[in-house]
């Protein structure tokens, strides 16, 4: 009797062993008429999972789901209360230093909730390599970002970061390498048999992909970098270098990275599910890093439309911020 119903368990176990093998077997990469696999759609990169670890956690970068959902509890963009997401009042006083309710309510704001998931893997940072999950800065960046520090203000528009300016989105949302912030952190990707276009819903910022091409010259600094890319059987390998060098410096509120002109990213978008596409990178520069460093992002499909980002460089807000500082000027 025994012998019988371990037999019996045994062929449950074949037959969900099965089932489980055609399922994930069953999705086959799309293809598109001229050959290569389909990246196209509109994905999403949101998430509370930031590009460097938190330092408390060391080199612990795969938690459990139920560690994952404490994390996304403890997440500061995930207590946002009532009062965070009412309308602004028209008639409030203006904001005084220190002031943490001067910026946007919460409307605006959709970082994402959950940590990013690779594989049934709960990841606590984008960045894999190094294991502390943390950007190997050297010497000479660390020298960079104080001098950048120092020439930063308020004399003109050349001075304020790149976003202020609605030159490209903030941080690095455009990319390479292209990282969640805020919020507009939807991707278009449409291709063809020559290009590949991956439009930021952040700016409108929109890269062109040459496939099977080479590098244009150095004098050639685009504001998201030379883009060269070519197929490595199911997965689309760019390398893009001769950054624009005013976008060494990318702040966002997730993230904070120096990258110079002189860098190299190489990014591999590979299509790992029907509503999936793994995203890694990794950046090399031997004066800003002490090695290359390197990290990986779900994109997930979504649904949600590729909404407008209203922004223009010259518009009321950067006068403003200007008129602040010489307004701060005269009362010294």
């Amino acid at each position: 009797m025994q012998n019988c119903i371990y037999y019996r368990n045994f062929l449950w176990f074949l037959w969900g062993f099965s089932v489980f093998s055609q399922a994930q077997t069953s999705w086959q990469v799309p293809i598109t008429s001229y050959g290569h696999p389909d990246l196209q759609g509109v994905w999403t990169s949101a998430s509370v999972t930031t590009l460097e670890r938190d330092k408390a956690l060391g080199e612990t970068l795969v938690v459990d789901v139920e560690e994952a959902r404490r994390l996304e509890q403890q997440s500061a963009l995930n207590v946002l209360t009532e009062a965070d997401s009412a309308p602004s009042d028209p008639n409030r006083p203006p904001p005084t230093d220190g002031d943490t309710d001067a910026g946007y309510n919460a409307f605006w704001i959709d970082p994402g909730t959950r940590l990013a998931e690779i594989d049934g893997d709960y990841r606590t940072s984008f960045i894999v390599n190094p294991e502390d999950g943390q950007i190997p800065y050297s010497a000479a960046a660390g020298i960079a970002f104080f001098q950048y520090g120092q020439d930063s203000g308020y004399d003109g528009p050349e001075q304020r970061p790149l976003g202020e300016r609605c030159m490209v989105g903030f941080g690095s949302s455009g990319g390479p390498p292209m990282l969640p912030v805020l919020y507009n952190n939807n991707y278009q990707i449409v291709q063809n048999k020559s290009y590949v276009l991956i439009l930021a819903e952040m700016n409108h910022d929109a890269r062109i992909i040459r496939l099977n091409d080479e590098h244009i010259n150095d004098a050639f600094q685009p504001w998201l970098g030379d883009s060269v890319g070519y197929w490595e059987k199911n997965t689309l390998v760019v390398e893009t270098i001769n950054f624009h060098p005013q976008q060494s410096f990318r702040f966002a509120i997730k993230h904070s990275l120096y990258l110079p002109q002189t860098a190299k990213v190489t990014e591999r978008f590979t299509r790992t599910g029907k509503e999936r596409i793994l995203y890694e990178f990794t950046v090399e520069d031997s004066g800003a890093y002490t090695q290359p460093w390197a990290a990986e992002i779900p994109f997930r499909k979504t649904d949600s439309p590729m909404y407008e980002y209203a922004c223009h460089e010259g518009n009321y807000a950067l006068p403003g911020i200007l008129a602040g500082a010489r307004r701060e000027e005269t009362s010294k």
